[in-house]
């Protein structure tokens, strides 16, 4: 092939929209294409792969070509994918894939189911080795859909089309927010290439590398929420605020350096809640990002989760800090600031409650003859009762506290066992992996 074929062929895949669709997500000049003159039967590969930066940062990332052959999954898609994936895995860079397809050319058979095993096996295999980001920006189904969902997190614009289902049912972005299946849904391909973007740099490049720093900055106005007060200014980045409405996760940032925010909201945490906490807290597990837990709880909706949100924080060996700045009742306690998550440090603001059981069950119990009152007046008597006897200096004088703590001064404090806490090694048991 001459010159002025080559050119006229690469001229011709630039102008297609998955191409431009990454050369906005990198930053300008610094895309490089991948086995861009690959062919898949009589035309180019149905996708597009390359490398860049992201805010000077290295990056693998691909775009199923919808303007050829609607972006269908083949056997030559397959292999460009799985050369991708194995760059990242040598490397050590994260992969963004921006999908959008009709399907697969089904006339290819079990070579096609091969290819996409493989590809598959892939963003197994990188899994907790490399952050992974998959971007629905068309429709994604079936096999495409499991390989997209496999990500780290998925983001979804509002038009866009994900289910395991080909014929598309319960497959639009506000289910799959609901559900768990999309942290991010953004109103456009522009703005969900942005979300992919901003969410690269709160992220390491690989699970032996640290997340980006940035200058450190103060927090927002005083009229702000609890996290807003603590974690620097304008850096709280929201993931999977649908799933779950009981506690929020964040990825965000405290004296410059990236952590993992998890702050329940003072009611009992209800399933997707602690399925939704106990994802965020392995991945940032795997990824050596300090977790933050702001602990408001009087406990669990259901035993499933729970047991599986207890087990993410027992078993996470990286940097935790909690602070309970509300209720910390029962198997909460234990789940987010006790010894059942090893937190490394726990702090709580003066009026704090840590209690074994609700606050009226333990004041029946813990002093029968006060609660002889009558029944309206029985709530009152027992939160007299919790701040006397449940109080978080209680807490302290028994070693379950590190250090009460005026809210002004939370941040600071948090900030130093940080800072004192950076150089954490912890020896794990040897075994292939826990099975709750």
């Amino acid at each position: 092939m001459s010159i002025d074929k080559i050119n006229s062929a690469k001229a011709q895949i630039a102008s297609t929209s998955a191409y431009r669709t990454l050369a906005e997500f990198f930053d300008p000049d610094s895309f490089c294409e991948l086995d861009a003159l690959v062919k898949s039967g009589d035309g180019f590969a149905e996708v597009t792969a390359g490398y860049g930066t992201v805010e000077g940062l290295p990056v693998f990332a691909f775009a199923q070509n919808s303007d050829i052959s609607g972006g269908a999954m083949s056997r030559a898609q397959a292999a460009k994918l799985k050369k991708l994936y194995k760059s990242a895995l040598k490397t050590g860079a994260p992969v963004v894939g921006f999908y959008d397809s009709v399907g697969g050319r089904l006339a290819q058979g079990t070579e096609l189911l091969a290819g996409c095993g493989e590809a598959l096996g892939m963003v197994s295999r990188l899994s907790g080795a490399v952050p992974q980001i998959s971007v629905v920006t068309g429709v994604c189904l079936g096999t495409n859909a499991l390989i997209a969902t496999s990500a780290d997190f998925v983001i979804m614009t509002r038009e866009a089309r994900l289910s395991l289902d080909v014929t598309g049912k319960n497959a639009d972005a506000d289910y799959n927010a609901e559900h768990g299946t999309a942290a991010i849904v953004a109103e456009s391909t522009e703005a969900a290439v942005q979300k992919a973007r901003e969410l690269l740099t709160y992220l390491p490049s690989n699970n032996l590398t640290a997340a980006p720093e940035t200058e450190t900055a103060e927090p927002s106005p005083e009229g702000s929420c609890l996290v807003s007060k603590t974690v620097d200014g304008g850096s709280k980045f929201k993931i999977a605020d649908a799933w779950g409405k009981t506690a929020r996760v964040r990825l965000a940032r405290m004296d410059g350096r990236v952590v993992g925010i998890v702050r329940t909201i003072g009611k009992t945490i209800d399933c997707p809640s602690a399925e939704k906490t106990a994802r965020f807290v392995r991945f940032c597990d795997a990824f050596s990002i300090p977790v933050i837990t702001f602990a408001d709880s009087d406990g669990f909706e259901c035993l499933a989760s729970a047991k599986r949100l207890v087990s993410a924080y027992a078993e996470a060996t990286t940097v935790k800090i909690s602070a309970v700045v509300g209720k910390a009742v029962g198997a909460a306690y234990i789940a987010l600031a006790g010894t059942g998550a090893n937190a490394d440090m726990v702090f709580a603001l003066p009026d704090a409650t840590v209690s074994p059981v609700g606050i009226e069950a333990a004041a029946f119990i813990m002093a029968p003859d006060k609660m002889k009152v009558p029944a309206d007046e029985q709530k009152t008597v027992a939160e007299d009762f919790a701040a006397e006897n449940l109080s978080a200096f209680n807490a302290a004088q028994n070693g379950f506290i590190d250090a009460i703590v005026e809210l002004p001064q939370l941040r600071g404090a948090i900030v130093s066992a940080l800072d004192m806490l950076a150089g954490k090694r912890v020896p794990t048991v040897a075994k292939k992996h826990g099975t709750v």
